[in-house]
């Protein structure tokens, strides 16, 4: 089977308050963004990158440097909240064709290209799911507040990794249908998958502390690639 062509969502805002000028920061030689907008720029099954912004200065960035489409955000849109974020993709998806989408962030700036064309692989190969998410696998020993296990028996001490695996969504990539969205009104359906990813490549910018351990990670991985 032929895989189907699949258009990528990024959104960017101008303000963000822990990282001052996140998308813009220099992140090991270029503005943040750049370097998911690269990844997703060199993947055989992306054929178009949306990027929906309130700003004019990332804008005109990704424009000057890469082949993308820039939806500048409605005045309606600009001041909700991030739980409020299925409005942006709805208006997305509601002025750009394409029956397959794969929303990424500019916070995940180690994801690769392989990564996402592996996950688009493995979405389209089995038809049972409505959607895809990444995940970090975990095997360590967890609790609830009140000391209730929950993957292991803490009478048996066996070795962390025979430990029930625990997956933690780590924002680096959805993909879904446009059905599937429109019936949902959300990225994740009512049957996904989940898509694991190297844990030190899914490293997502929140905070500074965020941001200087992944440009350490990056900064290894070029020097490495020398």
């Amino acid at each position: 089977m032929k895989t189907p062509e699949v258009k990528a969502l990024l959104f960017m805002k101008h303000h963000s308050e822990r990282v001052p000028r996140k998308n813009m920061r220099d992140f090991c030689g270029k503005p943040l963004f750049h370097w998911i907008v690269e990844s997703l720029s060199n993947s055989k099954y992306i054929d178009e990158i949306v990027i929906n912004t309130d700003s004019e200065e990332i804008a005109k960035s990704a424009e000057n440097n890469f082949n993308v489409t820039v939806h500048m955000r409605p005045e309606h849109l600009i001041t909700i909240s991030s739980n409020e974020a299925n409005l942006i993709m709805e208006y997305d998806l509601s002025i750009t064709k394409g029956s397959f989408f794969l929303q990424t962030h500019s916070t995940n700036p180690l994801l690769t290209t392989e990564s996402i064309d592996k996950s688009i692989e493995s979405f389209f190969e089995d038809e049972e799911y409505d959607s895809l998410f990444s995940v970090t696998t975990v095997q360590k020993r967890f609790f609830y507040q009140d000391g209730t296990p929950i993957n292991h028996d803490p009478t048996k001490l066996i070795k962390t990794q025979n430990l029930s695996s625990i997956y933690e969504e780590n924002s680096c990539i959805y993909i879904f249908s446009r059905e599937s969205f429109q019936e949902n009104k959300n990225r994740i359906g009512k049957k996904p998958k989940l898509f694991s990813t190297w844990r030190l490549e899914s490293v997502d910018i929140d905070d500074m502390d965020d941001f200087y351990w992944a440009e350490f990670l990056m900064t290894q991985r070029l020097k490495n690639a020398k």
